[in-house]
């Protein structure tokens, strides 16, 4: 069955850390760009960052840069989302996905939701005190 299945989220309080997870199963994931996007209650879906499948650069939503990182390990078909300094405006669901995009580069982190390809059930991240 080919799926993502996130893990790690949970409940944090304020400043403090979370690291996510994402599986893949059922195939594998090569070289595609990867992206994490998030839901809260209310609002729209939001690009939080993005993996390309060829040099690894990265790209971070603004309100994350400086304090998420993610990472991709292509032997494991795993992707992780360190996230530092966590406050209540970062509570949501979060999602990993593979993005199809023309080349292997990440697409733009406000439009992400026009190349989402596969993504899984969500992680629900809360942080509160």
């Amino acid at each position: 069955q080919v799926q993502l299945v996130e893990s790690g989220g949970g409940l944090v309080q304020p400043g403090g850390s979370l690291r996510l997870s994402c599986a893949a199963s059922g195939f594998t994931w090569d070289y595609y760009p990867l992206g994490w996007f998030r839901q809260a209650p209310g609002k729209e879906r939001e690009g939080v960052s993005c993996i390309s499948g060829s040099d690894g650069r990265t790209d971070y939503g603004d309100s994350v840069k400086g304090r998420f990182t993610i990472s991709r390990d292509n032997v494991k078909n795993t992707m992780y989302l360190q996230m530092n300094s966590l406050n209540v405006e970062v509570t949501a669901v979060y999602y990993c996905a593979t993005l199809k995009t023309d080349g292997l580069a990440c697409p733009r982190l406000e439009r992400i939701s026009e190349y989402l390809e596969l993504w899984g059930q969500g992680t629900l991240v809360t942080v509160s005190a």
